[in-house]
């Protein structure tokens, strides 16, 4: 029961805001690949596209693979470069979605998604039922 109801909540992410916002983060992937300095940066906005295109049975998690220092320096250029304005259209259309009772479950995932726009470098995407969620 449970797949069906993130398939359904999927398809209605996808048709209310999936699709703008993944479309933003295929833009800001696009601007930040023409640096080769941006590269790595471009990489992980197109990475979040194709989540927050179909974020519903999946969660992000903090990746032990990578450096802490790197990491954290790495999303403070993230933050700059395109970390601020992607949190803001999450935040726009977290507030549009809520003024539905039907959308308020949409727009709480867009705030959720609005924090990992704001630091998404060492973070995994991984299914919800992975074990590593609950590390």
């Amino acid at each position: 029961m449970g797949g069906v109801l993130r398939l359904i909540g999927n398809v209605i992410w996808l048709l209310l805001a999936g699709w703008a916002m993944c479309l933003s983060y295929l833009v800001a992937g696009a601007l930040l690949c023409l640096t080769i300095i941006g590269i790595p940066f471009g990489v992980a906005a197109f990475r979040l596209a194709f989540f927050v295109i179909w974020p519903f049975g999946r969660v992000a998690v903090h990746d032990s693979d990578r450096v802490p220092g790197v990491s954290a320096i790495a999303n403070v250029l993230w933050f700059v470069l395109a970390g601020w304005w992607l949190a803001l259209g999450h935040l726009v259309t977290g507030v549009l979605l809520c003024l539905t009772i039907i959308g308020i479950p949409f727009g709480i995932q867009s705030f959720n998604l609005a924090g990992l726009a704001l630091a998404p470098l060492a973070r995994a995407i991984v299914p919800a039922d992975d074990p590593r969620r609950f590390a």
